[in-house]
């Protein structure tokens, strides 16, 4: 692979990743509500979620889908039910910011919330599938250059949402409980959209 086929990669894995999808919604939240600890707990979830989208891409996914066949559309529906969910339990919260840390966590932590939240929405499947490909060099190592565009995305991912948690985590002590809320409730409504959204879509 060529350094400008690689810079051309991480130029575009870098505006790809920077738009608020449901993960960085999930951490803002948790951030706001619990602190940095949790948004960067959540964060690290999303990386293994995305160690293993890229795993998928590096085995083939074409294959991976024909071994899992009509198994993709009930794991749609079910990753749709999850934000779903998640979506109204932030829009049913107080707004209280946890000082004391004894708020109600997520069962399995955010660790495992980050990592379903990630693997919720199988088409990040299909994104990899399609995205990662277009700048691999036919005559050169499959695998190799898959080692290197794979973690290269991990690491935009993880600056950018660790960016967000750290930021919001920050600066939470700086806003009023009413507008914690009003985020919640935003951020809520945005995991619901998304939900129905995949619910609604049609896998190729």
């Amino acid at each position: 692979m060529s350094s400008e086929l690689y810079l051309a990669y991480l130029l575009a894995t870098i505006v790809i990743v920077i738009v608020p999808g449901p993960t960085v919604t999930l951490i803002v939240a948790n951030s706001l509500t619990h602190g940095t600890r949790a948004g960067l707990l959540n964060v690290a979830g999303t990386q293994g979620g995305l160690a293993v989208c890229i795993g998928i891409v590096a085995l083939g996914l074409a294959s991976f889908m024909q071994t899992i066949g009509w198994w993709f559309d009930w794991l749609r529906i079910v990753g749709a039910a999850y934000l779903i969910w998640l979506g109204w339990r932030l829009i049913r919260s107080t707004g209280e910011i946890d000082v004391s840390g004894t708020a109600r966590k997520p069962r399995g932590g955010f660790l495992l919330q980050g990592f379903l939240v990630m693997m919720s929405n199988p088409k990040t499947l299909f994104f990899f599938g399609a995205f990662i490909p277009q700048f691999i060099d036919p005559a050169r190592d499959y695998l190799t250059q898959i080692a290197i565009l794979g973690p290269t995305a991990m690491l935009v991912a993880l600056a950018s949402d660790g960016l967000y948690a750290i930021a919001v985590g920050r600066a939470r002590r700086l806003l009023t409980r009413r507008r914690v809320r009003f985020i919640n409730r935003a951020s809520g409504a945005c995991l619901i959209g998304g939900g129905v959204w995949l619910a609604l879509s049609r896998s190729r």
